[in-house]
């Protein structure tokens, strides 16, 4: 019996390349980012959420912004088939294998629930509505998804240091031959609110799962435009011998290239993650060198954290800046072209229905530096406008305070100058503090003493 036992303990796989790429047992404090991301958030409710809210830019993209958001941690999501090893992998980073609260595993789809893994003093779980309910955290918004939705997300604090900078989310499993309707909530929207807000994409195969069926193409059809975000990992790799191996390699690009429509290629692991010794015979050292590169953009990701999320509100603010000058000029031709017997309806109708025709779209391309790659979908408006009676909007002209200034300023101001300057500071590695609202007021940009006059 002990041999048996000793034997089941050296099958466990050696950690320490996990704990020093990842930076696990290194004392030095983390970085203190409370000083920018409080700046951040005076510049989003001060620059950008009053031109977001007047022109209902939320209706457009159902996308709003919280505090939670602002200040959240960057979030990693795990996609793919079922029991291709996406919970395996968690517990593995995470060393929760033989715990109370490792994810459950099998050869079966097991996870039927959004669970998300995030830190906190002792290991505890906390029920989807509960984290719903708590507007501190980030996942109030997805209160919108309904009760049934609710009822399948969970949430697990777990005392561990990577999770200090950090959370995790793990899916459900694609299942090619179930309905969607059977799920009890829009499954694939529910997935695009996570991908929309995750720093850091792995989609997940292991060898026996490489054909792509009507959801997984879904899937991918979300993904476009997070390229970079996407990390392909074939798991499960030392199940094969080498030939064996490059087949499915070869497949796998193949049954993924009609869904990845860009000329670069995403990043391809191939390894086992999982705590378990590599199969003998494998290429172990190849396996390793893996799991190292995926490990070192994982912490890329979280040393990355405030240009990201930076680059991300800056990226948000360009969208409803945008938004903003469309609403504009539509409701400025709409001015235009009526008279004292005009019908308002069928004025407007007639200008939605064929924009181009009154040089909507290309007199913003003309007027203002805005590219024409980043403007929204015409059909869109259709629906908008459908909602939002043209009538119900003001000309930005007309968006102005003495004391407040002008929404359209303020929200070019904050694009070209506050929010490139935040995030130079900290490119020039300036104390955080320095950037604190007892000192600049967070009404004033930080100067950057090292810019030539």
């Amino acid at each position: 019996a002990e041999e048996v036992e000793e034997a089941t303990e050296t099958t466990k796989r050696d950690r320490s390349h996990l704990e020093s790429t990842l930076k696990l047992n290194e004392d030095k404090p983390a970085d203190d980012f409370s000083g920018i991301l409080q700046r951040l958030r005076k510049i989003y409710h001060s620059s950008i959420k009053p031109l977001e809210q007047s022109y209902r830019y939320n209706e457009l993209r159902q996308h709003e912004i919280t505090d939670g958001e602002i200040t959240s941690k960057p979030m990693v999501l795990f996609l793919g088939p079922w029991s291709v090893g996406k919970s395996s992998m968690i517990n593995y980073l995470l060393g929760l294998d033989d715990t109370p609260y490792q994810l459950y595993t099998g050869a079966e789809p097991t996870t039927s629930e959004f669970t998300v893994i995030m830190h906190g003093p002792k290991l505890k779980t906390i029920e989807g509505i509960v984290m719903a309910a708590d507007s501190a955290r980030s996942f109030s918004p997805l209160e919108k998804f309904g009760q049934n939705f609710l009822e399948k997300l969970i949430g697990i604090e777990v005392p561990h240091k990577l999770l200090e900078r950090v959370t995790f989310v793990d899916t459900p499993g694609i299942i090619e031959n179930r309905k969607q309707q059977e799920r009890g909530y829009p499954f694939n929207d529910v997935c695009q609110w996570f991908i929309d807000r995750a720093d850091l994409i792995f989609v997940v195969f292991d060898p026996t799962k490489l054909d792509v069926g009507l959801e997984l193409e879904m899937l991918f059809r979300q993904l476009k435009g997070r390229e970079s975000q996407i990390r392909i990992i074939l798991n499960k790799a030392d199940s094969l011998a080498t030939q064996e191996l490059m087949r499915v390699y070869g497949a796998l690009f193949w049954s993924l290239a009609p869904l990845i429509n860009v000329t670069e290629p995403p990043r391809v692991y191939v390894s086992s993650f999982w705590p378990q010794e590599y199969q003998p015979e494998t290429h172990q050292d190849l396996f390793l060198k893996e799991e190292i590169s995926l490990l070192e953009d994982l912490n890329q990701v979280i040393e990355n954290r405030m240009e990201n999320k930076i680059a991300f509100i800056r990226q948000h603010a360009i969208r409803v800046r945008i938004h903003a000058l469309l609403v504009d000029r539509y409701l400025q031709t709409y001015k235009d072209k009526m008279t004292f017997f005009s019908d308002g309806e069928l004025v407007f109708r007639d200008i939605v229905e064929d924009p181009d025709k009154f040089f909507i779209f290309k007199s913003i391309l003309a007027k203002t530096n805005v590219s024409k790659f980043d403007l929204p979908n015409r059909e869109a408006y259709k629906d908008f406008f459908g909602i939002n009676p043209i009538t119900s909007f003001k000309l930005l002209s007309q968006q102005c305070s003495y004391m407040g200034g002008c929404f359209l300023e303020k929200i070019e101001k904050a694009i070209t100058r506050e929010l490139p300057d935040l995030l130079g500071s900290i490119g020039l590695g300036k104390k955080p503090s320095i950037l604190s609202c007892d000192i600049t007021g967070c009404g004033e940009t930080p100067k950057n003493r090292y810019r030539k006059p």
